[in-house]
């Protein structure tokens, strides 16, 4: 499965959603904001409520942060291998 990770580089909650997408077979593409020309703005044009980093989406489905990350990974919806676009937060 492929996840998009909108981050900073100083972000811990970042790095341990990272860890944990890795951890479990995904393949990340990092979008690290204030490098390579991207920005707050190009995150809020797909988020438009976001506030903080880490924000997530897992084959173009919106997750949300690191809290939202590790509610599906400890669901039994996860567990019994649902995807992500049928759990229900």
């Amino acid at each position: 499965m492929n996840a998009k990770v909108w981050s900073k580089t100083s972000c811990v909650y970042c790095k341990m959603a990272l860890e944990e997408l890795n951890k479990r077979g995904f393949s990340s593409k990092v979008l690290y904001i204030g490098q390579n020309g991207i920005t707050k703005e190009d995150l809020l044009k797909e988020v438009p409520n976001a506030r903080t980093v880490p924000q997530i989406f897992i084959e173009d489905v919106y997750i949300g942060g690191y809290t939202e990350l590790m509610k599906y990974f400890t669901s039994e919806q996860y567990n019994k291998g649902d995807t992500f676009a049928e759990w229900k937060r």
